[in-house]
């Protein structure tokens, strides 16, 4: 295991405008399961969860994305982050990476020692329009937190972030919608946010088109298994592809 998902809880609220095709919500309504109840998972003790011959099943320098079907600052799991958080002061070995639309809750939910961060949390912020990035990004600039990544993702409408960027964020990663009402992402928006990270000397990271992509003027209909190849395709990623390591798999579509 080198990078997994872990999901200590299942089910969210619609919080923001780029909540409102959630991937989470459309597969829980596919089987009949309603997305909106909150419940603990039986993978929630998975940090510490031991193997058969002792050791952890999560070993060190592995990397867990937490919480990607729900929100880990989601107001109904306050009750159960406590003991998150102590697993994951118990595992410095392994690398959390918490993705999050409610950065505004962060402050009220941290645990007693954190102080300037735990060293292996990063946290990325999503900012899916101006709207919500002038909103979210002054909190997240000054929160304490050892690595801070921002995700513009889905990707609604061009941002400008010149007031916010600076060289401790991580990365920038954009990415646009999936499903099928997917709304439309706009090549030149992808283009502006790179231009605006190269001029600040931080990371960025195209990771998919989304289903409706414009480029030149031209709308696209991208199938789902094309959405990440043709993304890197572009070839505009600069930096490590930290965040979101995809894999190779080439395939053929004319956009880039």
């Amino acid at each position: 295991m080198k990078h997994a998902i872990w999901n200590p809880w299942h089910g969210c609220q619609k919080y923001s405008e780029g909540c409102q095709n959630c991937y989470m919500f459309r597969r829980d309504q596919q089987v009949g399961r309603d997305p909106t109840a909150v419940s603990r998972t039986k993978s929630f003790g998975l940090p510490l969860a031991r193997a058969r011959g002792g050791g952890y099943k999560v070993p060190a320098g592995s990397t867990l994305y937490a919480c990607m079907t729900s929100d880990f600052f989601l107001e109904q799991a306050d009750a159960w982050r406590p003991e998150v958080w102590r697993m994951i002061a118990q595992r410095p070995d392994v690398q959390f990476i918490i993705l999050t639309k409610r950065i505004m809750r962060f402050a009220d939910c941290l645990p007693s020692d954190w102080g300037a961060g735990y060293a292996n949390v990063a946290i990325g912020s999503t900012m899916e329009n101006q709207r919500q990035l002038d909103a979210r990004f002054p909190i997240f600039a000054q929160a304490p937190i050892a690595g801070k990544y921002v995700i513009c993702e889905p990707l609604l409408s061009d941002i400008d972030m010149h007031a916010y960027l600076s060289p401790d964020i991580l990365q920038v990663v954009v990415g646009g919608e999936s499903g099928p009402n997917a709304r439309v992402c706009d090549f030149n928006w992808v283009l502006h946010i790179r231009a605006q990270c190269i001029e600040k000397n931080v990371p960025f990271y195209f990771k998919q088109t989304g289903a409706n992509f414009k480029k030149d003027g031209k709308l696209y209909k991208v199938p789902r298994k094309l959405q990440h190849s043709q993304a890197r395709r572009a070839g505009i990623n600069t930096g490590l592809e930290r965040l979101h390591p995809m894999s190779g798999n080439e395939v053929e579509l004319k956009l880039f």
